[in-house]
């Protein structure tokens, strides 16, 4: 029996209400292929023997990956709760409907208790002109000089300002606050975490802009206990970041403390915490987000599930099996010849030159260990290539169409594939965000 907790929250003029509560600090930990959940549970609990960590495991699975890989949202709960009993796991636990709307949702409603609503494709449409004005009216108060405890600028907000941030966020608000009350008529309130997604966008949203979306979120009593928003530079699936880290830090650490502000102003849930997506692999600013949370005492919800298939990728090829190393191969191959087809949809979270890819026809003279250099992130080894690596993240569609042959390879081989899954989340991943 999976162990939940409950925030109490005593909300003015309302009665007292509990609800399901994320820990301080949570990792996604789901997988494309509802494989690997043990080995991904085996690191948080390395974490909390070793470090003293709580980390609560999140499996999460998009719509978009459901339809891919031709799977169900109850499949990704069988792994979690599987994984669970296996290594006698005693704490919370959760399953998310990762990026999903109101055409998807439903699909996910028995299996999931963390749903992020993704609402990066509405920001920029209008909400109506009756709205945009009742918004602005409930946020006069802070137009101004609007001082933040911990920053030391104030922010300069005038009503232009604040109908700028109607006019581009309102709507999507609007239609997240949708998408939790259609989820909280069929699991009942306080039954779920809600967390607001809107990284998939062109434009990092500013600290001002954060607030007045907390703003927007409190209006549409929307309990979201994380916040997903767009960053500053890039946030390329599987690799590092790419942008000024120091830029970086200022805003993650002005957005902490707006969040903190937005709590108090707004009646937030108090644990409300931020989300970083395509978290995976961003060992550059791991110890700067490691050490705000820790100036802060805040928590944090980093999304890593991508990376876990492009370990199964490397455990094939380390096998020593050639069948296995070839199967590996062939996926590359499938991936690089259906090159617009598979990055299309990840166009805004992937940078892949594609002269810079290795022809399928050297990779094929490859051994099996140039094959996992070249894939695993290990930037020090000369193999290593970015580009080769974001194609694989995003080609897990050709692994699927090998369906058994894919499948039963990982089953072959998990006691290697396991152990690179395990290494990858605690050793370049949990170390490097907790300052290990």
């Amino acid at each position: 029996m999976k162990k939940k907790l409950f925030l109490r929250l005593q909300f003015k003029n309302t009665k007292t209400l509990y609800y399901m509560q994320i820990g301080k600090y949570s990792f996604g930990t789901g997988d494309r292929f509802a494989h690997q959940g043990e080995s991904q549970l085996k690191a948080l609990i390395q974490a909390s023997r070793e470090l003293g960590i709580e980390i609560v495991p999140v499996w999460n699975k998009s719509n978009r990956e459901h339809v891919i890989v031709h799977s169900s949202p109850a499949e990704t709960r069988r792994e979690a709760d599987d994984a669970v009993k296996a290594l006698n796991y005693a704490g919370a636990y959760f399953v998310d409907a990762d990026h999903i709307n109101l055409t998807n949702v439903d699909k996910f409603m028995e299996a999931s208790d963390f749903f992020t609503l993704d609402v990066a494709d509405y920001i920029g449409k209008k909400a109506s002109q009756p709205e945009i004005d009742a918004f602005i009216a409930d946020n006069l108060m802070y137009t101004g000089q609007l001082n933040i405890p911990g920053i030391a600028r104030p922010f300069d907000v005038s009503p232009a300002l604040l109908t700028n941030i109607a006019e581009k966020f309102l709507y999507a608000i609007r239609e997240a606050g949708n998408i939790y009350r259609h989820i909280e008529s069929a699991k009942g309130t306080g039954n779920f975490v809600a967390e607001v997604s809107m990284d998939e966008v062109s434009e990092a949203q500013s600290p001002v802009e954060m607030f007045f979306i907390l703003s927007a979120i409190a209006r549409e009593k929307i309990r979201a206990q994380t916040i997903a928003p767009k960053f500053t530079g890039r946030f390329n699936k599987g690799v590092d970041y790419v942008g000024d880290i120091a830029q970086f830090a200022q805003e993650f650490e002005a957005d902490l403390l707006v969040i903190d502000f937005a709590i108090q102003q707004f009646d937030l849930p108090e644990n409300l915490k931020l989300s970083v997506h395509s978290g995976s692999d961003k060992f550059s600013i791991y110890p700067v987000i490691g050490a705000l949370l820790k100036k802060y005492d805040k928590g944090i919800h980093v999304k890593t599930a991508g990376t876990t298939w492009l370990e199964e990728m490397i455990g094939l090829a380390m096998t020593g099996d050639e069948e296995a190393i070839d199967l590996a191969k062939a996926i590359y191959a499938g991936a690089y010849h259906r090159f617009d087809e598979l990055c299309g949809p990840y166009a805004s979270v992937i940078d892949i030159d594609r002269l810079k890819l290795p022809n399928p026809k050297a990779v094929e003279r490859w051994t099996g260990e140039k094959f996992a250099n070249t894939l695993r992130h290990d930037p020090k080894n000369p193999d290593f290539n970015l580009h080769f690596r974001q194609l694989i993240h995003v080609g897990y569609k050709v692994a699927a169409e090998y369906g058994t042959e894919f499948t039963g390879a990982l089953k072959k081989h998990q006691e290697i594939i396991g152990q690179q899954v395990l290494e990858n989340l605690y050793n370049r991943h949990i170390l490097r965000m907790f300052g290990v």
